[in-house]
């Protein structure tokens, strides 16, 4: 029984800190690495999967909503990572930086996908895509299999552990919180959540 009490206790004490200033979230401790330098600003990132349908039907808010963070937060979309076809999409993600083409083709792939039926692991569809959009499949595929990419993808696999993701689409703010589909009940309240988070740090609270 006291071992009972003791866990409630504890729980309840974490519902407490994730709720507080009406945000859900999970507080990580310890503090997280960041996915990329954030020369002082606070990190906002959405771990997702350009397979995920919840993600796909989130991207358009997520590009207004992005627009609504201060001066002081950056945005990054980062790729989850759990099983080969996650990790390969994900490398897909992490080409399409190293060739500095991420801002043109990432809703336009997410189309691709869900709207097109593109098959990721599919080569031949796959190459066919890449030349639509301009761009040589086999330095696409050269690139896509870099040790810097393939480096980048192990990295995201790691931290997708290291974050305690379990789901997508998910967000982490300044490697000290995250926010799940569930604790926002809903995307607007998920991204309020997020919004919540940020202006907490930056008042220093």
């Amino acid at each position: 029984m006291k071992r009972l009490l003791a866990v409630m206790g504890a729980m309840l004490i974490a519902t407490a800190v994730s709720a507080q200033g009406g945000a859900q979230y999970t507080e990580l401790n310890p503090r997280m690495p960041l996915v990329a330098d954030d020369d002082g600003k606070i990190e906002v990132v959405e771990f997702f999967w350009y397979g995920c349908p919840h993600c796909f039907d989130l991207e358009p808010r997520v590009e207004q909503w992005k627009k609504t963070l201060p001066p002081g937060a950056v945005f990054r979309p980062y790729p989850a990572v759990f099983n080969p076809q996650w990790a390969h999409d994900a490398s897909i993600f992490f080409t399409f930086e190293a060739l500095g083409v991420l801002d043109r083709l990432h809703r336009p792939f997410f189309d691709a996908i869900h709207v097109e039926h593109l098959r990721t692991d599919d080569p031949r569809a796959l190459d066919a895509w890449v030349q639509k959009q301009g761009i040589d499949p086999k330095k696409f595929e050269a690139t896509r299999k870099s040790f810097s990419v393939q480096a980048k993808t192990r990295r995201a696999a790691q931290l997708t552990a290291a974050y305690k993701i379990d789901g997508t689409p998910a967000f982490a703010v300044a490697g000290r919180y995250t926010v799940s589909v569930e604790q926002g009940r809903n995307f607007e309240g998920m991204l309020r959540s997020v919004s919540s988070l940020v202006d907490m740090i930056q008042k220093g609270k």
